[in-house]
């Protein structure tokens, strides 16, 4: 206590403020105690604070990185081609060797028209008038299902037909791989008009290399095949002609990403072999021996 120089008394110690705290004994000791200056202490705590932070942010960026490889993981292949060009055979072969869901939009179209969903009623309406089912409809249609297929391996087959398809698709995901089919006209031309259909199920014959156990009829339910109009030879140059068409930007889409992968052949089985290597060096085989 100091002397007042007034009164005689003595004047009351002046109360510290929050600028002095670090000049209070209790507090002063209790850092000394510590060994550690009490502004020394305040910067390490910051420091401490900030290598905590640095850890969760550490933590937060490694689980990312492991969700994302984990996605990376996941295969979304694509198969282009004409009709006839053995697009169905390939990847029931690729699905059968390296387990991939085939995802045909044909059958999934024939599902929906089957089941009465609210999609195959809509397309039920342009398909009863004889329209093409136009790119909004295939289009909702496939991401519907994909939605469900995000944590498999998966191949489409019949989808981007076109690039308002393909640029869909992009929104979504990222395709890893992409398979062109290159099929002489006159091959095709051959393969179609021999080839039947069962119209309910979508399942293809072909006389020559496939054919029904009994001609004309479908092996699994006795009804009856019949050949698409499109398929008969006076139809095929002009349905040929629009899959060029809309396909081309497709094809060049993907090319121009490196994803892209031509094969060109008359026979599926010469083919094969150059798809099961190409697939081989993306995912492992499920099969110890190549199945055909």
């Amino acid at each position: 206590m100091r002397q007042s120089p007034r009164s005689g008394r003595r004047a009351a110690p002046a109360l510290p403020t929050c600028g002095d705290r670090h000049r209070l004994p209790g507090v002063a000791r209790l850092d000394w105690a510590a060994g550690k200056d009490p502004g020394v202490a305040g910067e390490s705590r910051r420091a401490e604070g900030a290598e905590a932070g640095a850890a969760v942010q550490s933590a937060r960026a490694a689980v990312l990185a492991t969700a994302k490889a984990m996605a990376s993981k996941l295969l979304r292949a694509v198969i282009l081609g004409p009709p006839g060009s053995g697009k169905g055979t390939v990847c029931e072969r690729i699905a059968q060797n390296f387990g991939l869901q085939h995802l045909s939009s044909g059958h999934l179209l024939r599902e929906n028209l089957k089941t009465n969903t609210e999609v195959g009623d809509v397309a039920k309406q342009y398909l009863e008038k004889g329209l093409l089912v136009p790119d909004h409809v295939i289009t909702r249609l496939m991401m519907s299902e994909l939605e469900t297929r995000s944590a498999q391996h998966w191949l489409l087959d019949g989808f981007p037909r076109t690039l308002v398809q393909a640029e869909a698709l992009d929104r979504i995901c990222d395709v890893d791989l992409v398979i062109s089919l290159n099929i002489p006209f006159e091959t095709l031309k051959d393969r179609l008009s021999r080839r039947w259909i069962h119209p309910s199920s979508g399942r293809v014959y072909n006389l020559d290399f496939n054919p029904p156990q009994v001609l004309g009829v479908d092996d699994i339910t006795g009804e009856p095949l019949v050949q698409q109009e499109d398929d008969k030879p006076e139809a095929l140059a002009a349905r040929l002609r629009r899959y060029k068409d809309a396909a081309k930007p497709v094809i060049e889409l993907y090319k121009s990403r490196g994803v892209l992968h031509q094969f060109s052949g008359t026979e599926t089985n010469r083919i094969w072999p150059y798809v099961y290597t190409l697939f081989s060096n993306k995912i492992t085989p499920i099969q110890s021996k190549e199945a055909y």
